[in-house]
């Protein structure tokens, strides 16, 4: 039998549903509508965790089959998109990280360079996820450093600030190159589409840097309340341990992995051509297995996230949704309103809508949709402010805190199974409305003197 709890929080769940249904008949039409109360659902059982994460997940292939929403055979689909074997690729490597203790070696050179204590420890790894995350993909980082986020203190509050810190530095640092996460890359083949004035590497990287450096100041010291006098006594008092022959073979590998991407960069840069990431991480996961080369044995796979897979196809079907039913045109028609605002409070609104939105289904599904609906509005506008509101949406996408499911990094320290995603919610809220003042500030004051 459900603990009671458990069996109260599906009843809000099916309650909230409900309500937004009844809600959206007077705007939008009875699927749309349907499709709206799906979603209420699914974030709030997501939220309250009266059902597995996922659970709650494989939900959309029964619920909009069911609803007249999506046929099975266009939501199933979402469950095997290219970027989840990205993941797959980073989860082995992290296990195998994990399994010859490397994450003890690499925690004590990251703590060498910063302050002993618990806030210090939670910029640490704050900065270094964002800046590393500038250079290669938010998720990759992620994959990367959750490990020593992990090993760092068994004091479950600790614990769970510091995962935040390393997800929320990956995405703070994420937007400050065209090339740390996927949203930016849409926005730029959309604007050099239709001939909006696209950003050279080294424009999108002095525009983005006030708000990375504002984030970084001011996230990590959200994250540190409430913990800042914790003990972390015994975290990076340690020597620098020595390499072991394991250890060496596996830092060599992984060394070569951040060459390789790094390398595949700027190949994309300088020469037009690159080799799919998904399919270099995939490989070194799978290298991983091969013997003399490797570190793992199948069983080993018993501890990787699966819950996370699904959560992405989640996000990927509910995007599909917005789209087919015709509800992301609807909510651009509805919000018409906006064109007719001061431009701040236009950068604001933005801001706001997306970065909430974004945390019921993938970023990058998202901006996929949202970039379209608000060129409807730039089009009205000067090239330069057309693009600034379109820079805005994409930078929102990505400042998304709440939910697993918003954001890769979020997914990805979900998927430690240490975070209540009600704890993320409620410092994730906090860090949205951060996260939209600073962004509709920089966008403003600054950004237009920029271009």
């Amino acid at each position: 039998m459900l603990p009671a709890q458990d069996f109260k929080g599906m009843i809000t769940g099916l309650f909230i549903g409900l309500l937004f249904t009844l809600l959206s008949l007077s705007y939008f039409t009875n699927t749309q509508s349907i499709l709206i109360g799906l979603v209420a659902l699914l974030v709030t059982l997501w939220t309250n965790e009266s059902l597995p994460l996922g659970v709650v997940s494989l939900l959309p292939i029964i619920l909009f089959p069911s609803f007249g929403i999506l046929e099975l055979s266009a939501v199933t689909p979402n469950y095997s998109k290219s970027i989840i074997f990205l993941f797959l690729g980073g989860f082995m490597l992290a296990l195998a990280i994990e399994k010859v203790n490397l994450h003890l070696y690499f925690s004590s050179k990251l703590l060498s360079f910063f302050p002993k204590t618990a806030r210090g420890i939670i910029y640490a790894l704050a900065i270094t996820s964002a800046l590393l995350s500038s250079i290669l993909t938010n998720t990759t980082i992620t994959l990367m450093l959750m490990p020593i986020a992990l090993y760092l203190s068994n004091n479950i509050k600790l614990k769970i600030r510091f995962l935040l810190a390393t997800a929320y530095g990956a995405s703070i640092g994420g937007i400050l190159t065209p090339i740390g996460t996927a949203p930016n890359l849409i926005l730029l083949g959309f604007l050099e589409e239709n001939k909006l004035p696209v950003l050279a590497f080294g424009e999108w990287v002095y525009m983005m840097l006030p708000i990375v450096f504002l984030m970084l100041t001011i996230i990590p010291w959200l994250l540190s309340l409430g913990v800042q006098n914790e003990s972390v006594e015994g975290i990076g008092e340690d020597k620098i341990p020595a390499l072991e022959k394991d250890q060496k073979r596996l830092y060599g590998i992984v060394v070569l992995l951040a060459v390789v991407l790094i390398g595949n960069t700027f190949a994309k840069q300088i020469l037009g051509f690159s080799l799919d990431e998904k399919v270099l991480l995939l490989s070194f996961g799978l290298l991983m297995f091969f013997p003399k080369i490797g570190f793992l044995v199948w069983d080993d796979t018993r501890n990787m996230p699966y819950e996370i897979i699904m959560l992405f196809g989640a996000g990927f079907s509910i995007a599909a949704a917005f789209s087919s039913t015709g509800l992301a045109a609807d909510i651009a028609t509805k919000l018409s309103f906006i064109s007719t605002i001061p431009l701040f409070w236009m950068f604001i609104l933005v801001a706001f809508f997306v970065a909430f939105s974004t945390e019921v289904t993938s970023n990058t599904a998202l901006t996929s949709i949202a970039i379209p609906i608000f060129y409807e509005f730039a089009k009205d506008m000067s090239p330069t402010e057309g693009t600034l509101l379109l820079m805005t949406a994409t930078i929102a996408a990505s400042y998304a805190f709440m939910l697993p499911i918003a954001t890769p990094p979020n997914a990805i320290v979900m998927s430690s199974r240490v975070i209540p995603i009600a704890e993320m919610a409620k410092v994730g809220f906090k860090a949205n409305l951060i996260g939209i003042v600073v962004l509709s500030l920089v966008a403003y004051f600054l950004w237009g003197e920029m271009l």
